[in-house]
């Protein structure tokens, strides 16, 4: 029994010991975008002007029923549409670009010589500069509300909103890894993420909810991995997933974060073999 209690305090040590630098990259990632002030008030314009757009977008449809049959009325759609763009300040957040940077500059070369993670700096990177644009989203949220009424659903609704967000947030970021990666083969993988960015942004549901896809094809487009980063958290908020099909939503959620986990790792191992820096 003794042995096992100075077991715990020695794991937990060297899990912290582990945990220390990727902590001090991310708060030191925190600090570099909080000296962009002007981009942060630039973001908060952008998304009140957007936010205003699409509200009369949607009401304009809504209006002269342009819309297919969905079951969802105006203010749900208005709420998911504001909630799509507060996400957005998180989601849209890439701490894995500067894969494609370090790799044009050639010190991808050296970083792979440290002694540390580079998947997991280039995760706590983004994890740092997502903390800051995380609480933009209080005062987005007020701007908001100046726009538009927000449904509030119950706790348990919330709850679950907020484990997939968890799940889409980190689908996100192995997908962003994936696309950045590529520039070990290609020296510039802007214009893979280019392209991939345009598709998600439409398959997502950050736009235009899924369910407004016609029969097969949304069957088809709530399956492929994009709808796990916007549709599956925002659908579960305004109640078109009910309760009983969560665990079949997150699921969906779970899997694609293996498989993109799995991907990841396999590509990364490929790139660590194949290091082909621009200019020497």
């Amino acid at each position: 029994m003794s042995a096992e209690l100075r077991l715990g305090p020695s794991f937990a040590r060297s899990l912290g010991d582990l945990a220390a630098p990727y902590v001090a990259f991310a708060a030191k990632a925190f600090a570099r975008e909080a000296t962009y002030r002007m981009e942060v008030f630039t973001n908060l314009g952008s998304l009140f002007v957007r936010l205003y757009l699409m509200k009369a977008v949607w009401s304009a449809l809504y209006a002269q029923n342009a819309l297919p049959p969905s079951g969802i009325p105006l203010h749900s759609v208005l709420t998911y549409t504001c909630l799509a763009l507060l996400m957005s300040l998180v989601l849209e957040i890439d701490g894995t670009r500067s894969i494609r940077e370090k790799i044009r500059e050639g010190t991808i070369a050296t970083d792979l010589m440290k002694p540390i993670s580079l998947p997991l700096y280039f995760f706590s990177d983004g994890a740092g500069m997502t903390m800051l644009h995380a609480l933009l989203i209080v005062p987005a949220l007020i701007l908001s509300l100046t726009l538009v009424h927000i449904d509030v659903p119950p706790p348990a609704v919330l709850a679950a909103f907020g484990l997939s967000f968890l799940l889409g947030y980190l689908v996100n970021f192995t997908l962003n890894f994936l696309m950045n990666c590529s520039a070990f083969w290609t020296l510039e993988g802007f214009a893979v993420q280019l392209m991939v960015r345009w598709v998600s942004d439409l398959l997502s549901g950050q736009i235009v909810p899924l369910i407004f896809f016609p029969g097969l094809l949304q069957s088809i487009v709530l399956a492929l991995p994009f709808a796990a980063i916007y549709s599956t958290p925002l659908l579960i908020y305004v109640g078109t997933i009910p309760p009983q099909n969560y665990a079949r939503a997150l699921a969906l959620q779970v899997v694609w974060l293996v498989v993109f986990s799995v991907l990841s790792a396999l590509v990364w191992r490929a790139a660590q073999r194949r290091v082909v820096v621009q200019g020497g």
